[in-house]
């Protein structure tokens, strides 16, 4: 154990977080997103028992969003015509807010199949439990 360090981070995730460079992505994606096949080439870690909002929380804990990019955080937008309703997200913006100066304001969209264009080329996804839809984030790392 260690002080200071949210108990759901992994030593395997605290590793990834650690070797994740500037500019390096992460995705935390909900319990429908195919992150088997979309990790062929990344680092994939389970934490099937837990919901995105809580590793969300924690990984910002210790992980510093890139300054010199205006969205690091990016959601994955609702598909055109799908009525899904996302209170997930407002969930994602509090908890943004609570670790970021700069707000909600570094958080963007990306359509649906440019999300996984981009999560193909991410440095880790954790593959979460998650039942909430369109519940997928993406991280950009900063420097400290």
């Amino acid at each position: 154990m260690l002080k200071g360090i949210p108990p759901i981070l992994s030593p395997e995730l605290l590793k990834v977080l650690c070797e994740m460079g500037h500019s390096d992505r992460i995705v935390i994606s909900d319990g429908n997103f195919p992150a088997q096949s979309m990790g062929k080439d990344s680092i994939v870690i389970r934490l099937d028992g837990h919901g995105v909002p809580e590793i969300l929380d924690a990984i910002l804990t210790v992980f510093p969003l890139d300054t010199y990019v205006e969205k690091p955080v990016t959601l994955m937008e609702i598909v055109k015509g799908d009525t899904a309703k996302t209170p997930i997200w407002d969930t994602y913006k509090t908890i943004v807010e609570k670790h970021d100066t700069r707000g909600s304001d570094v958080i963007g969209q990306m359509e649906r199949f440019a999300f996984y264009d981009s999560a193909r080329t991410a440095y880790a996804i954790v593959a979460t439990g998650e039942k909430a839809l369109y519940a997928n984030i993406m991280l950009q790392k900063g420097v400290i």
